[in-house]
């Protein structure tokens, strides 16, 4: 596992945790927020599944 891994993961949580925090307090901004991280947390998890694979497609040539 990777930076990006980790931290895009960390990322989507912290996103679903604001996400609810808006919620709660009725708070669409906070909502919309949350969401926005969630997305960036999505989008950087990928990129780092992407950087190991092709780091573990280039260490079994």
């Amino acid at each position: 596992m990777n930076k990006d891994q980790v931290t895009g993961t960390i990322k989507n949580i912290s996103g679903k945790l604001q996400q609810e925090a808006g919620k709660l307090s009725g708070s669409p901004d906070q909502q919309v927020k949350g969401v926005a991280k969630q997305i960036l947390g999505k989008a950087q998890k990928t990129f780092g599944d992407a950087k190991q694979a092709v780091n573990d497609a280039a260490t079994h040539l």
